[in-house]
């Protein structure tokens, strides 16, 4: 059985070296060590807009996970970051209902994603942290990183047309990121607005 550390969100902030991506801070809770893991946008929005209780006018799909998980009275019980492998980490969210438990495989900006919904613990594996884990201070990653902008700076999604001031071929461009980045609500939406423009 691995050791579990109990983690905490300490930061998220914009990556400069990678466009349309943000970095997610975790900290051991008893512990020095850092996690600097590299998240989407739609994901980096989705945990910021539960940290600050904000309240979409839609449903994202995270909270949609929630409200399905409440339905049938199943709890998230906690999420491990369980791997870490080339360049990508692994993650696991445990559920529980009156009868088993079972574990479900996900990404990890999605595991964390869900897991604030639930108020539920964060984990990562030892192994993990000794792999890949940073004793830096926040001031120290940002430079790492190339961060510069704080948790309550990053833009929530509204339902105004976001992208009216973005050329075709710079939609273009940002579809191949969000496609490439497996954010296939953000690339769905993009991709509407093309169709739109080039009826």
């Amino acid at each position: 059985m691995e050791k579990l550390v109990e983690m905490e969100i300490l930061g998220l902030s914009s990556n400069h070296s990678q466009s349309g991506s943000f970095t997610l801070v975790m900290g051991e809770v008893e512990g020095v060590r850092r996690l600097p893991i590299v998240i989407g946008m739609f994901e980096a929005q989705a945990i910021a807009i539960e940290i600050e209780k904000i309240v979409p006018n839609r449903p994202m799909t995270h909270d949609l996970f929630k409200s399905f998980a409440d339905s049938f009275q199943f709890q998230i019980e906690k999420i491990v970051i369980s791997e870490f492998k080339e360049g990508v980490f692994y993650a696991k969210i445990i559920c529980r209902n009156e009868e088993f438990v079972t574990e479900i495989d996900s990404r990890t900006s999605d595991a964390i994603a869900i897991g604030v919904r639930f108020s539920c613990p964060i984990y990562s594996v030892d192994k993990v942290l000794d792999e890949v884990g940073s004793t830096k201070e926040i001031e120290d990653l940002e430079e790492d990183f190339d961060l510069d902008t704080e948790l309550d700076d990053i833009e929530m999604e509204e339902d105004d047309n976001e992208f009216s001031s973005q050329s075709v071929e710079e939609l273009q461009t940002q579809l191949n990121d969000a496609l490439s980045n497996e954010q296939y609500e953000l690339a769905s939406k993009i991709r509407d607005e093309i169709k739109n423009r080039t009826k």
